[in-house]
């Protein structure tokens, strides 16, 4: 490490090549928060919810969805958006889009998330014809 034993930072290169054997799927994580309260928030909740959803069937959506308080009990109008972009640019113009953040109910800060390590479970019982993501 160049001599230095703690850094606060190393070059996005040395973890990929750390990693090498991982995953490595670049997502945009996309935080988002109200500017002036819940009320403009409620106000475009509508707009928004359809914007997400037409993301999620065009393939870019990755999981969206609120984010509560620390202590699991309220929610204060955060959200976190994780959407599949060529880079932080596109990202960001995906998030200019949201009509969330067209009004100015709410900001957003977009953050680059290489996926290294995580599972995801599906089941399907063809009888029921039902189905549970763990």
């Amino acid at each position: 490490m160049s001599g230095e034993d703690n850094p606060k930072s190393v070059p996005a290169a040395a973890v990929l090549e750390a990693s090498k054997a991982m995953l490595q799927k670049q997502l945009y994580a996309i935080f988002t928060r109200p500017v002036d309260g819940l009320g403009p928030v409620f106000a475009h909740i509508e707009e928004h919810l359809k914007f997400q959803v037409e993301l999620e069937r065009e393939g870019v959506m990755f999981a969206a969805g609120p984010m509560w308080t620390d202590d699991e009990e309220s929610w204060e109008g955060e959200g976190l958006v994780i959407v599949r972009a060529e880079n932080r640019d596109a990202a960001i113009a995906i998030a200019e889009r949201d009509p969330m953040h067209k009004s100015g109910a709410r900001s957003f800060h977009v953050r680059p998330w290489l996926v290294n390590e995580g599972t995801v479970s599906v089941r399907l019982d063809y009888s029921t014809q039902t189905f549970t993501i763990s």
